[in-house]
């Protein structure tokens, strides 16, 4: 069994559901370079005003939960304790965390 993290299996999680797809997130590379963000906060603000929603993405990280739990224990994939302690909101935190790759400051 290989060694894995949380953020690995929601990341290899995310992929393999496609839930990071432009049908799901919007034409996000587009829209990074109309708003020309200068801040995590200026893109986020942007994103959830004129893409998708704070909770159209809360709910890709349910969606997400139920993926991971539903499958991915009977898989014996990862270790069973480690898919056992991923939280909805665990879920939801990366979906939400996901939408900014700029560095603040």
């Amino acid at each position: 069994m290989p060694v894995a993290t949380k953020e690995f299996i929601l990341n290899y999680s995310t992929n393999r559901w496609k839930l990071n797809q432009k049908r799901n997130v919007g034409k996000t590379s587009d829209s990074i370079r109309i708003c020309a963000p200068n801040s995590c906060n200026d893109w986020k603000n942007y994103y959830y005003k004129n893409i998708y929603s704070a909770d159209h993405i809360s709910n890709l990280g349910r969606t997400l939960f139920v993926k991971i739990k539903t499958y991915l224990p009977q898989e014996k994939r990862f270790h069973p304790e480690l898919v056992a302690s991923i939280t909805e909101q665990d879920c939801i935190d990366y979906g939400r965390n996901s939408q900014c790759h700029i560095e603040d400051g």
